[in-house]
């Protein structure tokens, strides 16, 4: 299997590929994964892998200045149906639009925004922001194949200060709680994302890469 992990300028590539490279044991799937910033390249794969971190409009940007890259992807996710894995910022960029540094149209592939959060604790007091670090994942039993294996409530890292806001209900399977539910793992047809690190969630991350090595939307 040949995976393509589609580099936006924004960094922690190595981690994401040596995760990769452990969930391909744990699933018994050959894998050759590698780095790219090429849309030919990223035409071959069979599965698609999109991480981001640091601002939504410096990563859909810098997603967009690859030549092709963009078109590549429409082609061969919504017009293929190959999957494709958004990681934190790289779910972000999955929205309709994002509001950090200014109004930023995203490819569209899911509904909604992200949006700045503002979370209260139970006694009003805002929360810190980032939100940073470990925070359960709430989500029904066998609500999608990428949580297989893992039961609700299970740990994954986070490290955010925007969300998805207005999103569709049947698009986002499973949530977190940082001063109110928030959007933890969205997914729509062959099209999926984590707002948290899966390659730094442990055993958690690797199971959902895992998952998705082995995933036939």
């Amino acid at each position: 299997m040949r995976i393509a992990v589609v580099d936006p300028g924004s960094g922690n590539l190595a981690s994401v590929l040596r995760a990769l490279d452990r969930a391909a044991g744990m699933a018994e799937v050959p894998l050759k994964a590698t780095v790219t910033r090429d849309w030919a390249e990223a035409a071959q794969a069979d599965r698609l892998v999109l991480p981001g971190q640091g601002a939504f409009a410096a990563c859909m940007r810098g997603l967009s200045d690859l030549p092709g890259m963009v078109d590549t992807l429409e082609e061969r996710v919504r017009g293929r149906g190959v999957p494709l894995l958004g990681i934190c910022v790289g779910m972000q960029i999955l929205a309709e639009r994002g509001l950090e540094h200014g109004a930023t149209p995203g490819l569209g592939w899911i509904a909604g925004e992200i949006a700045p959060m503002a979370p209260h604790g139970p006694d009003g007091t805002p929360l810190p922001l980032p939100q940073m670090g470990w925070n359960t994942l709430d989500f029904e039993a066998g609500a999608h194949p990428l949580l297989d294996g893992l039961r609700p409530g299970a740990h994954a890292y986070f490290v955010h200060s925007y969300a998805l806001s207005g999103g569709a209900p049947e698009e986002v399977v499973a949530t977190t709680d940082y001063g109110g539910p928030v959007a933890a793992i969205v997914a729509r047809g062959n099209i999926a994302g984590t707002q948290f690190h899966v390659e730094k969630s442990q055993a958690v991350g690797l199971r959902l890469l895992a998952n998705f090595l082995r995933w036939e939307p």
